[in-house]
């Protein structure tokens, strides 16, 4: 089912109600007690009577993800892998010039799921055969990077062409790595955050739009570059490691990742610097760290 809006508008949390209205009443469901819980790549509601959560892209520029997004959750359940699933609706709808898709409620068994178990689901995924039907893309690692840097109209003009050369340039040495593990279905955004542990305490994989065909190290990375960040311990990180069996780390190509791995996790906070002070700040970290690369990471997980 598709519904076809006005054109859009920038994407706010306030536009994002608004769309969350308009899909919820195309969609049957009710959206009084409604509440917002990330505003990032997409917006993710949960209804709380309704058990559903509602995933709202930022443009239909990206629908072919989303319709993606829905096959990988079919085939991955299919093959017994845990992931989020789709409601009954038809989906995705298009409301407001935006992808829309609706998922069941996941309870939170309590506490956020380690960094070992993210190995094992990871080993489990990389293992996995791609069926011929699913037809997932070659992994873009820098996809919507470069179309955040031209769109944004927080960058000075010299600093958008910093990062517009950075990009380049990091595609060029990306495209030159010569990488040790056998390509695989990837997830594209790796990080535990991005598993839920349920009340039976099965790790449930979720944020299934960048999922592609590609190498396995760069889903590694994510963890890795998040290690040296701080934002973990030493020995969470090896313990991660050595479930998984390859430390990417220890690979000579990994620099290039983590720098990669930087500016998506810049370029990703700078779609939302309006919506609170703190993210324009730590966005404006970010971007002096990138500036200079010699320079301390102290970066704020947001």
């Amino acid at each position: 089912m598709t519904v076809f809006q006005s054109a859009a508008v920038p994407f706010t949390s306030q536009e994002a109600h608004t769309t969350l209205r308009d899909a919820c009443r195309a969609a049957g469901l009710a959206s009084d007690d409604a509440r917002l819980i990330r505003l990032g790549e997409n917006a993710l509601f949960v209804l709380a009577a309704e058990r559903v959560v509602v995933r709202i892209a930022r443009s239909v520029d990206v629908l072919d993800d989303a319709r993606k997004e829905v096959a990988v959750s079919a085939w991955l359940h299919e093959a017994g892998l845990p992931a989020a699933r789709t409601t009954h609706h038809a989906q995705p709808l298009i409301i407001r010039d935006r992808p829309v898709t609706f998922w069941d409620f996941i309870e939170n068994g309590g506490g956020p799921a380690a960094l070992i178990d993210l190995a094992e689901v990871l080993r489990a995924l990389h293992q996995m055969s791609v069926p011929a039907n699913l037809a997932l893309p070659q992994l873009d690692i820098l996809g919507r990077v470069a179309e955040r840097i031209s769109s944004t109209d927080v960058l000075s003009d010299k600093e958008r062409q910093f990062l517009s050369r950075k990009e380049q340039e990091l595609r060029a040495a990306y495209e030159a790595l010569s990488f040790p593990l056998a390509a695989c279905a990837v997830h594209g955004d790796a990080h535990s955050d991005n598993l839920i542990k349920a009340t039976d305490g099965t790790m449930v994989l979720i944020d299934l739009e960048r999922f592609a065909f590609g190498p396995p190290e760069t889903d590694l990375a994510v963890t890795a570059i998040e290690h040296s960040l701080g934002w973990g311990t030493r020995a969470e990180y090896d313990q991660f490691a050595e479930r998984y069996g390859f430390d990417v780390l220890t690979w000579e190509g990994y620099p290039v990742l983590r720098d990669i791995n930087e500016l998506k996790m810049t370029t990703w906070l700078m779609q939302n610097v309006s919506e609170d002070e703190a993210i324009a700040r730590e966005f404006r970290n970010r971007l002096f760290c990138l500036q200079n690369p010699d320079a301390p990471r102290r970066w704020r997980a947001f």
